[in-house]
């Protein structure tokens, strides 16, 4: 496979992965604007003739930097991105309780958005 892109779409709350054009992952997250600001990932989706090739690490590595380039946290809500974070603590800042709590509270309340 040729080199893979990364590129956030805000707008619809999506970090792609694109290979030749063609989407080959995502992590679909949103914007908590409080307690503090975050950036929460709820899902991370590999197309099956992609797995295997470091895509999802890619994303979540991105996500990471972009947040730092905003000077947000990362409150993962997605297990894939959770896990990640524990295996590269040095990439990945814990998000505090508190984000992590009004997070959950956030994607309670608009149940129809992921």
């Amino acid at each position: 496979m040729g080199d893979i892109e990364i590129r956030d779409d805000r707008a619809v709350g999506r970090l792609e992965a694109v290979a030749e054009g063609e989407v080959v992952g995502r992590i679909e997250y949103f914007v908590l604007d409080a307690p503090g600001r975050a950036l929460v990932p709820v899902h991370t989706v590999v197309e099956p003739a992609h797995e295997g090739k470091g895509i999802a690490g890619s994303l979540a590595r991105e996500l990471y930097a972009l947040a730092a380039r905003e000077d947000s946290a990362v409150a993962p809500l997605c297990p894939y991105v959770a896990k990640w974070a524990e295996r590269h603590p040095g990439q990945a800042p814990a998000a505090g309780p508190e984000l992590i709590r009004a997070a959950h509270a956030w994607l309670t309340a608009h149940p129809g958005r992921f």
